[in-house]
């Protein structure tokens, strides 16, 4: 008699909910290391302007994602929530990225704890934020309009720092530019997808980094 076959097992189910300035560099990490088994939903970039709106948007997509998937990313930092994207992640026994804030993880924890305690007079952009430098900064912070305001909020920076996720000419350009019109001395330091890639790729434990 022959052995009974097995089927197969079921792909993970896998989902990152990301905040919306996150959602090239995760296509890119799903498409580096084949993760076809990876769903990817963000939320608005523009939350960002209102961090105390994040926590209640993760909540209520964790409501009906949460028992859908086998493993669950949120892809946001504490991004200025003051722990109350921690507190949701416990709520619904999932882990968030590490660190701060896009910053940290892109650099590194330890080469971005570094960086800042050797200069905390840098102000740092990131891919998205040089794409969008323009919405997230100067209109946000009311400087397209009033640009006499500029040393009210950035007299005591000195540097622009540009953490680079990918090696764009017409980035750097932008950043170029946003230090520029900042007042600000320019640097370039190219990052890639950092801790935010290996966080990703442990969500499938045969594709984990070491």
């Amino acid at each position: 008699m022959s052995a009974a076959i097995e089927p197969a097992p079921a792909p993970a189910r896998l989902l990152v909910l990301a905040c919306g300035a996150l959602v090239n560099e995760l296509k890119a990490i799903r498409e580096l290391h084949g993760m076809i088994d990876l769903r990817i939903e963000c939320l608005p970039a523009t939350l960002h302007l209102r961090p105390e709106r994040i926590a209640d948007e993760l909540r209520r997509r964790l409501e009906h994602r949460r028992d859908q998937f086998d493993k669950v990313l949120v892809g946001y930092a504490d991004c200025g929530s003051a722990g109350a994207i921690d507190d949701v992640c416990a709520e619904f026994d999932v882990e968030r990225l590490r660190g701060a804030h896009c910053y940290e993880f892109f650099a590194g924890s330890a080469r971005f704890g570094r960086m800042h305690g050797d200069d905390p007079t840098a102000f740092y952009l990131t891919d998205f934020l040089a794409r969008h430098f323009d919405r997230f900064v100067m209109d946000a912070l009311g400087l397209t309009d009033h640009p006499e305001l500029r040393d009210a909020y950035f007299g005591n920076y000195t540097r622009l720092v540009f953490l680079a996720q990918t090696d764009d000419p017409d980035l750097d350009r932008r950043a170029q530019a946003a230090a520029a019109a900042l007042g600000l001395r320019y640097e370039r330091l190219l990052t890639g997808y950092g801790e935010l890639s290996e966080q990703v790729v442990s969500l499938d434990p045969q594709r984990a980094v070491a």
